[in-house]
């Protein structure tokens, strides 16, 4: 782990342009969960990474029923108390965010989420536990699978209802793109965390920010397609620095609030 004086000049720069922001938006993709117990894709040992060289899956360091929200999903949700956060787009489905405090208002879940499903009808989406649904008897309850008899149908419209996370060759939901590239679009600050930005259409919402002219926080072990492009690339674990920074914003803004 990085120390924090080590990275004192990259955490004191994000706080300092957190605070100056007027539209920040957060762009997530799986690293920014490791720190929770669960393995990443296309890290040093992510899930595509092993599977590549042929070697199994990563163990998660937690049961899968205790992972917690982790102190940087805390700090966005921080931010988004204090005003600052407009927006968060992410590529996890493990409603991580949404634990640690980031309201439906705020978020676009690109590639959905594993605890919510929706219907095909009216594509309204309800929590599992809303809809009695029980992955033991009715399996996931992915697109692509055959219906099963008895699974909870849309208590809104009666239709079919489906595990909202987004499979590959699924289409991405609609209304969350049209909103993460609008806010892409207007932001003045972008923190990208945790993604090697290689999925699309989700990663060319960096593109979007950076013709935009919106300054752009890259951070993430591995390499992106975006490393020379970004204002400030920051190599180091998410909860390096994001946590440090925040921390130094909400006293910044509270030492603001005591003045006037």
């Amino acid at each position: 782990m990085a120390s924090e004086q080590k990275l004192e000049p990259q955490i004191e720069t994000l706080a300092s342009w957190i605070i100056q922001s007027k539209h920040l938006v957060a762009f997530t993709g799986a690293g920014i969960s490791t720190d929770s117990g669960i393995p990443d894709f296309r890290g040093p040992n992510g899930v595509w990474t092993r599977r590549d060289a042929g070697l199994p899956a990563p163990r998660w360091r937690v049961p899968p029923d205790q992972v917690k929200p982790n102190a940087s999903h805390e700090a966005l949700a921080e931010l988004q108390r204090l005003g600052k956060l407009q927006f968060l787009i992410t590529q996890n489905t493990d409603n991580l965010h949404r634990r640690a405090g980031i309201t439906s208002d705020h978020l676009a879940e690109l590639h959905g989420n594993g605890q919510l499903v929706r219907c095909l009808r009216c594509s309204r989406q309800h929590t599992r536990q809303e809809v009695r649904w029980d992955t033991r008897r009715w399996g996931p309850g992915y697109r692509t699978q055959e219906p099963i008899a008895g699974q909870p149908a849309c208590p809104t419209c009666g239709g079919r209802l489906i595990s909202s996370v987004v499979n590959f060759g699924d289409p991405l939901p609609q209304h969350d793109l049209a909103l993460a590239s609008q806010h892409a679009r207007s932001c003045d600050l972008l923190l990208v965390l945790g993604s090697s930005l290689g999925v699309e259409p989700a990663a060319s919402l960096v593109g979007v920010a950076i013709r935009s002219g919106a300054r752009v926080v890259l951070v993430n072990r591995g390499e992106t397609p975006y490393d020379r492009f970004v204002t400030l690339r920051v190599w180091a674990g998410i909860g390096d620095i994001l946590p440090p920074a925040v921390e130094r914003v909400r006293r910044s803004l509270e030492q603001q609030a005591a003045r006037n």
